[in-house]
This record gives C-alpha cells, sequence and structure tokens, in this order.
C-alpha cells in the first residue's frame, strides 16, 4: 500500500509567557491510502496537535511530516480538515455554506459548483440547499460541512471530534452516514477522539499516545467479524469488547 502521510520523528513546542510546553515528543507512524485511523490518547495530550501538523497549520519543532512523499510546509489542497464544530455561517443557505471554500480559493467553476449539487443530492440534501443552518438538525449540519470540506476534493481527511457536540443517538447514526461517505469517496481519514468504541468500530488502525508530550504507546490493527462493514453493525463484533477492553487499560482510564 501506498504511504500518504508519514511523520518523522516529530516533536513540537509550544511557546508563551510562562514558558515553553511539549506538546508531542518524537513521533512516528504512517497512513497508508484509503486508511481509516484514529487517533486516541489522554485529554489533553497532543492529539489536535498532531492534526495541524498534517494540515500545516502548524509546524513541528523538530521531525518532518511528508504528505504524498512532499514534506509538509503550509496548507495543501490535498488535506481536508473537519473540526469539531460546523461553522456553518448562519446567514448563508447550505449550497453558499458548502461552496465558500471554493470561493476563497478562486476555484468555484461550473464544474466545482455541480460536484458540489451532486454531493448534496447524494448525501440527502439536496432538498435543503436554499435553507439555512438553524433550519437543520445536528446531524445534517455536519453532514453540510463534511461536504463542503469534500467540495476542494481533497485526498486526506482530518477529522477532529466531529460528532462530540451532538447526542449519542445523532452521533452513532451521524458518525455511521459520514463513515459510509468517506469510504463511498475513496478518502483516507484520519480521525482524533475521545470515544474508544468510536475508533474501535469505524477504524483499520488505532494509534494510542501517552499522556503529554505525547508519543506512541501502541498501534492496534482492527480487524472485527462483520457481515457487513459497518461503525454500527462491526460493534456486535465478537472481537469488538477485547480492542476495547485493551485500549481503555492502555489508556488507565480508570485513573
Amino acid at each position: 500500500m501506498e504511504k500518504i502521510v508519514e511523520l518523522k520523528n516529530v516533536s513540537m513546542n509550544y511557546h508563551s509567557s510562562n514558558g515553553e510546553t511539549q506538546a508531542i515528543q518524537d513521533i512516528s507512524f504512517d497512513i497508508y491510502n484509503g486508511e481509516f485511523v484514529s487517533i486516541v490518547g489522554p485529554s489533553g495530550c497532543g492529539k489536535s496537535t498532531i492534526l495541524s501538523l498534517i494540515s500545516g497549520i502548524l509546524k513541528p519543532t523538530s521531525g518532518n511530516v511528508f504528505v504524498k512523499g512532499a514534506k509538509v510546509d503550509g496548507t495543501s489542497e490535498n488535506v481536508g480538515y473537519m473540526l469539531q464544530k460546523d461553522h456553518l455561517f448562519e446567514w448563508r443557505s447550505i449550497i453558499k455554506n458548502t461552496l465558500i471554500g471554493l470561493e476563497v480559493q478562486n476555484k468555484l467553476n461550473k464544474d466545482n459548483w455541480e460536484y458540489v449539487n451532486q454531493l448534496l443530492d447524494e448525501y440527502g440534501l439536496g432538498e435543503f440547499k436554499e435553507h439555512y443552518p438553524n433550519q437543520l438538525s445536528g446531524g445534517m449540519r455536519q453532514r453540510a460541512a463534511l461536504i463542503r470540506t469534500l467540495a476542494a476534493k481533497p485526498e486526506i481527511l482530518l477529522l477532529d471530534e466531529p460528532f462530540s457536540a451532538l447526542d449519542y443517538q445523532t452521533r452513532l447514526a451521524i458518525s455511521e452516514e459520514i463513515w459510509l461517505i468517506i469510504k463511498k469517496e475513496k478518502k483516507t481519514a484520519i480521525l482524533v477522539t475521545h470515544d474508544i468504541a468510536e475508533a474501535v468500530s469505524a477504524s483499520d488502525r488505532i494509534i494510542v499516545l501517552t499522556n503529554r508530550p505525547a508519543q506512541v504507546k501502541s498501534i492496534y490493527n482492527i480487524n472485527l467479524t462483520c457481515d457487513t462493514k459497518t461503525p454500527i453493525s462491526c460493534r456486535e463484533a465478537p472481537e469488538f469488547r477485547y480492542y476495547f477492553n485493551q485500549i481503555w487499560k492502555e489508556l488507565d482510564v480508570h485513573v
């Protein structure tokens, strides 16, 4: 399989008036084309920092990040970033919200406009194109945010706890929907989450981090026996509890 993201001995320090804080220390791992990988770890250990480094928003203190073999030096069209909140503009319609990235990049042409409309139609938002965000449910808003991210046709999606603001039932449903969209669109995805069950049910691999400064504690290859490979059905797999319990122990969740 082709390596699409590589972190090589990456460390990141933050500087403030109170001194220096090391967020991550000497982290190395690879992500392969088409994978869905989750990153889990204790709160505040630096999970989101890793996504910011891959996206090019931050530059590592030491080490290197590579996307498609090229050293990351600033943001890239190959990488799309989906945050915890949907950040939809309440005064813009859903279609205009999903097109805003293309507008900013001066890439709004007929082909891209048709592609975004196709995504909205295909993923259940076609009849809501002219609605405003406050007229949509939380799950529909997150779907719109994903389509906005997909509009620029990135190969890699970074997902920073995108379902954390949703209630449990909606979270299960929308995480399944978005997983199916990501797989259908053949994207590589990296998910940061605190939800072990979410990570086990959705991922090909899970990277477990230590407390800050984060290091790679372990990496799990997830192999679940599922008749239908989707996050909800995979929660019924006989191996699901094993992976959940092992990662629970790794994270010292009981402490």
